[in-house]
């Protein structure tokens, strides 16, 4: 038995040579597939993946301390990373590729669809099936003699178009029938969905662009000065500058917490945090604020966002002639849930030597059986600080900026604490003790000297971490979002179907009636929606002839 022409290993079909695609075919080729909408959605999913790593490793857009103690704990690994760009992931080369693919596909996409989709809106509904019998919901209704076809066409054409249809009356012989279809808004809201998921991407990008972003930490009663220099770190966006920067004061006059007291299964847990802040605007008069999680401070045509907090111990230093050579509130970064706190201080000059001091805070002492102290609540019901001296080589010097949150010790001498023999430094307080070898003196300032004995409320400042970021691009991605929830809802619930109804007047005079739908996708309320349909109908039919019929008789 022979193979027939088109089987694959059929000789004629090896003959067939295959015309070359050429230069512009590829292209041709090429812009299908990166139009199609399967593409676009490979895309959408490279883009969330490409963005994990930017969640595993400190980006210099946002953390660049982070990044710079990455470095530091990951000596070897950290320079391949950065090869790669893993502490840029959203401005480098391969993020910013997908990025700008998933934008073309989408616009490829959209364009077509909606140029077909303008058309469908302007086209009349398709001609009515010649065997509705084969479609969904099919039932037919007889109504007696005396009715005319084209009247109950009629009366359905308006019955649908009532409903919402898009409605075309057609006849064929002595069969009349009326196609009607709707939910065209569900391919509206396709197109919505995918036209602000389009605006999210420019305007994503444009805010990136002309942004920026700053961190500042302040102690209570610091002010900070909306300049670049006033910034701890400033990152701005490519195509921001100093000018974008309006000039206003802010000062953290108080930072509060509140913590659970009442519930012992979470006693210590803190309920909520408030900075109380004075903004004041050049020119104009102070105006107080508040800044909680999640509820930023608007001002300057800034955002400014709370993201940490913790004490700020304010210790001095004195030469052994009592000269203050340091005084400072020092933010402590906090190392638990009960803000066991660590802090550096480093005193370069006014000394016979450079000093360097790691201290511990304890909102609460408490002592472990081993010894070792720790917080066992995180507010101040028994503050204690501890430090540990250093002699030697601060290395500030030579030039290289170092981490004021980080002591390097390899070149200074221990005097107390650890191996020494010498006991760490304790203070309470108020307290002063005399450091060793006669290098001075060291206090623990009391914030709130006027203070009951006891009582240590508000003898600590508190220090609050700010966020300030600038994104002109607030607005419209919220407007973008908005309109792609409404399409992607409109989309989903908003069912398509084709409806007909046809009248063939039979030869005894009466007139049968069928009615079928079409759905397009899943529509499990088609059939009942066609029996529902047939009955209004044949009701309002027999009605009518009912009405005629005694008006007749009277």
């Amino acid at each position: 038995m022979s193979r027939p022409s088109d089987h694959y290993d059929s000789p004629a079909l090896a003959a067939v040579s295959q015309p070359r695609l050429g230069f512009t075919g590829w292209l041709r080729w090429f812009w299908r597939q990166l139009t199609n909408m399967r593409t676009a959605l490979f895309l959408l999913l490279l883009l969330a993946i490409a963005a994990v790593p930017g969640s595993l490793v400190p980006q210099r857009s946002s953390d660049p301390n982070g990044v710079t103690q990455y470095f530091a704990d990951n000596p070897d690994l950290a320079p391949v990373l950065d090869k790669v760009q893993a502490f840029d992931v959203y401005s480098s080369a391969w993020f910013s590729a997908i990025y700008l693919l998933l934008f073309i596909s989408l616009i490829g996409c959209v364009i077509p669809r909606t140029k077909h989709h303008f058309q469908a809106l302007r086209a009349k509904p398709p001609t009515t099936p010649a065997r509705l019998s084969r479609l969904a919901g099919f039932t037919e209704r007889t109504i007696p003699a005396g009715q005319s076809a084209s009247l109950a066409v009629d009366s359905a054409k308006r019955m649908l178009k009532s409903g919402g249809y898009r409605v075309a009356l057609f006849e064929r012989g002595r069969e009349f029938s009326v196609s009607a279809e709707r939910g065209y808004l569900r391919e509206t809201g396709n197109l919505v969905f995918h036209f602000a998921l389009v605006g999210i991407l420019i305007t994503v990008g444009f805010g990136s662009g002309f942004g920026f972003s700053g961190q500042r930490v302040l102690v209570e009663g610091q002010t900070f000065v909306n300049t670049l220099l006033a910034y701890d770190s400033f990152n701005p966006g490519r195509f921001s500058n100093d000018e974008s920067l309006k000039p206003y004061k802010l000062t953290l006059d108080d930072f509060k917490v509140k913590y659970e007291t009442k519930n012992l299964k979470a006693y210590g847990q803190p309920l909520d945090f408030t900075a109380d802040v004075t903004v004041t605007h050049r020119g104009e008069a102070p105006e107080k604020s508040q800044v909680k999680v999640n509820a930023p401070a608007r001002t300057g045509g800034t955002d400014v966002y709370l993201l940490g907090n913790g004490y700020a111990p304010k210790i001095t230093v004195k030469d052994p002639n009592g000269v203050v050579v340091f005084t400072d509130a020092v933010p402590f970064l906090p190392q638990d849930a009960n803000l066991t706190s660590l802090g550096v201080v480093k005193v370069p000059d006014g000394l016979a030597e450079q000093l360097g001091l790691i201290g511990f805070f304890y909102p609460t002492q408490a002592t472990m059986d081993s010894g070792a102290f720790f917080s066992s609540y995180p507010d101040l019901e028994y503050p204690l600080l501890t430090l540990n001296i250093y002699s030697g080589d601060l290395g500030l010097d030579k030039g290289v900026p170092t981490s004021v949150y980080a002591l390097d010790t390899d070149k200074m001498t221990q005097l107390t604490g650890g191996k020494t023999g010498t006991k760490s430094i304790e203070l309470k307080p108020g307290e002063t003790q005399q450091l060793p070898n006669g290098l001075g003196s060291v206090t623990f300032d009391d914030a709130n000297p006027g203070a009951k004995a006891g009582d240590f409320s508000g003898s600590v400042l508190r220090f609050a971490s700010f966020d300030i970021h600038h994104d002109p691009t607030q607005l419209w991605v919220l407007t973008f979002a908005v309109l792609a929830l409404l399409g992607l809802l409109t989309s989903l619930f908003v069912p398509r179907r084709r409806v007909w109804v046809k009248a063939i007047e039979e030869a005894d005079g009466s007139v049968r009636l069928e009615y079928a739908g079409l759905a397009r996708g899943e529509d499990p309320a088609l059939e009942s929606a066609v029996a529902e349909l047939a009955d209004r109908h044949t009701d309002l039919l027999l009605s009518t002839e009912t009405a005629a019929t005694a008006s007749d008789k009277t």
